[in-house]
């Protein structure tokens, strides 16, 4: 089932490239529809929305970030949430980035933070699979490459527009796991092979696997984050 909406999308998105000498030509319409089709094929297999719970388009995801069971006992034990939010089919994602449990040293290096590959936790963190990559290309040019964090007084508040990844169609993150790490993404500039595939990020301190939810967590966490940031504007005026 999969394999033939795979070949169809590739057929549909094709063909949307297509020019014709005439706009009313019934080919062209033909192709706008069975794009369209084909998109809310793969909205209803991946990202089922439930009657009662429509917001203009606006889709909402959570993924609830817990201390991974492989790492040891002295290092930081990483809670909270990394919050989604895109606009059905083709607004661009956002992210909330609300985590704690981080050393309260405010002059720490950054946390690489990236989605992996897998939404499996049967091994704590180890078991993600690596970076998500659907195009084989290198770090950091995955979709969910979401580079560096750093924490203050041991948190992460962090939003995000315009990130590459997306919720909806063959490609969508849900389902797949957000990785926080124990260093610094090297951003691909390590002049290894490691650095091409995860940044040398090192060991992974915490993941959680997304899904689904409404908007009500969205709109409390934007709230603070983006109020803490106003505040922190106005001691510096």
């Amino acid at each position: 089932m999969l394999l033939l909406l795979s070949l169809v999308t590739g057929l549909a998105l094709s063909a949307s490239g297509v020019t014709t000498d005439k706009e009313t030509d019934p080919s062209h319409k033909l192709f706008h529809d069975i794009r369209k089709k084909v998109n809310d094929l793969w909205q209803s297999l991946f990202y089922p929305v439930m009657p009662g719970n429509e917001t203009d388009g606006m889709i909402y995801a959570t993924c609830e970030m817990k201390p991974s069971s492989k790492i040891d006992a002295d290092k930081p034990q990483v809670t909270g949430q990394v919050l989604f939010r895109q606009c059905h089919s083709y607004g661009r994602l956002e992210a909330i980035f609300y985590l704690d449990g981080l050393p309260l040293n405010n002059n720490q290096s950054g946390r690489a933070i990236h989605i992996h590959e897998l939404g499996d936790l049967s091994n704590g963190c180890d078991s993600t699979g690596g970076h998500y990559n659907p195009f084989s290309v290198n770090h950091p040019r995955h979709p969910g490459d979401f580079g560096n964090f750093f924490p203050k007084e041991g948190k992460i508040r962090k939003y995000k527009t315009n990130l590459f990844a997306t919720m909806f169609g063959p490609y969508s993150i849900m389902g797949r796991s957000v990785v926080i790490h124990e260093q610094e993404d090297d951003m691909g500039k390590g002049n290894n092979k490691a650095s091409l595939e995860n940044g040398n990020a090192g060991k992974r301190l915490a993941c959680c696997v997304i899904g689904i939810c409404n908007k009500n967590l969205w709109e409390e966490k934007l709230s603070e984050v983006t109020d803490k940031k106003k505040r922190g504007l106005n001691k510096r005026t």
